[in-house]
């Protein structure tokens, strides 16, 4: 009975608990109750992922951990019991494109709202033009509060613009705010050391890969682009068929059908010849 009462307080029927003793020999009170809090929790889940915004993407049981030449699978798996998170710790996936790590990105953030936390999925280029657009500093202040207010933030793609001081200051204001607070994680296809390309000139980038270094775990994956291996495979697929099918036409048995308008074709060029 105190676990009722408990969620009955928990679900917010103040007038029930104010009662309780009218309702709780009721012999459809626990199911109500356990109806009412599974339907919020359903609720819930539906408005993290679509706040969220992660898209489409392929499920984890479908990633190849044969294809990289290098992939730290045990770091992987282990991101998937979100101790990063209660420790406040950054996840950055660096390689190069086609090797899946937005996919194990999208994944990972996709099990964390299912674990019953938020997360915010969103490109690079975005968010940069997102705050940069922003006018005056009140609205930043708001967008910045989208981003950063939730438990996990997945920044896809840096690495493949170049971009100018203006907003290496924005991705700054983004990672410096989240800093020891709440988790984030980065996809990127470049090693540390060059995002002095990304944001030439940029004074803070040092302090941005220092904050965002900090406490992070790197997954590093190396090797040749799985897409492209797709692709090929999809290519050599279609001509094998095409082959297939057209030494299928060739082995077909003629007719006799065929073989009559064959002859009689034959006959008709002879007379003509006659004449």
């Amino acid at each position: 009975m105190t676990e009722l009462i408990a969620t009955a307080k928990r679900l917010g029927f103040h007038g029930m608990v104010a009662h309780w003793e009218d309702y709780s020999t009721q012999p459809w009170l626990q199911n109500l109750l356990v109806l009412e809090e599974e339907e919020r929790q359903l609720r819930s889940f539906a408005r993290r992922i679509r706040d969220a915004k992660i898209g489409q993407f392929r499920p984890l049981a479908e990633f190849d951990w044969t294809w990289p030449k290098r992939i730290d699978r045990e770091l992987v798996e282990e991101l998937f019991t979100f101790n990063f998170l209660s420790q406040t710790t950054n996840v950055v996936f660096m390689a190069p494109n086609g090797l899946g790590k937005t996919m194990l990105a999208q994944n990972l953030a996709y099990q964390a709202l299912l674990a019953g936390h938020d997360a915010k999925f969103v490109k690079a280029s975005k968010l940069l033009d997102e705050l940069s657009a922003c006018d005056g500093a009140h609205a930043r202040k708001r967008c910045l509060r989208k981003y950063c207010g939730v438990d996990l933030l997945l920044i896809d793609e840096v690495g493949y613009m170049r971009y100018g001081d203006h907003h290496a200051d924005l991705l700054y204001e983004v990672i410096s705010e989240r800093y020891q607070n709440r988790s984030t994680i980065v996809t990127t296809n470049k090693p540390f050391k060059e995002w002095g390309e990304v944001f030439p000139n940029a004074a803070c980038v040092v302090t941005l890969v220092d904050q965002l270094m900090h406490k992070a775990e790197i997954v590093v994956i190396e090797g040749d682009s799985y897409r492209q291996k797709e692709a090929k495979e999809r290519a050599e697929a279609r001509e094998k068929q095409r082959t297939e099918k057209q030494t299928n036409l060739a082995s077909r048995p003629v007719s006799n059908d065929a073989k009559s308008g064959s002859r009689s074709a034959g006959k008709v060029a002879v007379q003509g010849g006659a004449k």
